[in-house]
């Protein structure tokens, strides 16, 4: 069934907030969440954004989702280049990735009980497989709602920054946790569905010090980027990260 062309002026609430239970069960959200007490919330839109595809085909997040992907990429691309302004942009991008990834987000969501207040058909909620998607998605679409109520990226980072500052300073006092093999397949995974190929080769080896495989890394014919290593994984990563920076450039596939 093809959606209505979405409007946050005139978005319709969904049949649950004819209820009160539902306004004060999305105003108890709102201040878990830490929003400013004179926030401008728009209960109808944050009532769509906790609703999943199986509760209604027509009144559903998947809108929200896909402005509020934009709004958590913004949101943590202000809070890195604040709080790490000597921060070269490779780590930028691999740090962003791993804040904005579907573990991470669904997470966040889990950590303020989001799932309570999702609306969802019995057959999906019982769907664990799905669950970290689903709490994700949920999370972006709360943060669609919520920048489309305010119009403020600042309140959405008065408790979004608490939360983004030690997971960043654990990856960053933590090398091995760079993995931008995980971010770019997180990248390629959430906007293609499709997962990037490496290609490795030994080189020739003169010293012990010498990086000894040459790693490249391709995404639907094209070649994102290369990397050298000392081990097959290093190089790897060093390629996954010429790739993150490459699509952070704006290429197209």
């Amino acid at each position: 069934m093809t959606q209505p062309p979405f409007d946050k002026t005139h978005a319709k609430p969904n049949h649950s907030l004819r209820y009160p239970r539902r306004q004060k069960q999305l105003q108890s959200l709102v201040q878990k969440l830490g929003m400013p007490a004179d926030s401008s919330v728009n209960w109808a839109l944050l009532d769509r954004a906790l609703t999943h595809p199986t509760a209604s085909s027509a009144e559903n997040y998947e809108q929200l989702e896909f402005v509020g992907d934009a709004v958590v990429r913004l949101a943590a691309a202000e809070f890195l280049l604040e709080s790490y302004p000597d921060a070269p942009v490779g780590e930028f991008t691999a740090i962003r990735s791993v804040l904005v990834s579907d573990r991470v987000l669904a997470q966040l969501a889990d950590r303020h009980g989001l799932e309570r207040y999702l609306v969802v058909d019995n057959s999906a909620a019982s769907d664990r497989a799905g669950r970290q998607s689903r709490l994700a998605d949920a999370f972006e679409a709360v943060l669609g709602a919520l920048y489309l109520s305010t119009q403020d990226i600042g309140s959405l980072r008065t408790w979004l920054d608490p939360l983004f500052r030690p997971l960043a300073a654990e990856i960053l006092a933590d090398p091995a946790r760079h993995n931008y093999k995980a971010a770019l397949q997180e990248r390629t995974q959430a906007r293609y569905h499709a997962l990037p190929e490496y290609r490795v080769q030994e080189t020739a080896q003169r010293s012990n010090d010498d990086e000894r495989f040459l790693a490249e890394v391709w995404f639907r014919s094209q070649r994102l980027g290369q990397g050298q290593g000392r081990t097959i994984k290093a190089a790897e990563q060093a390629a996954a990260k010429v790739a993150l920076w490459q699509i952070e450039q704006g290429l197209q596939f």
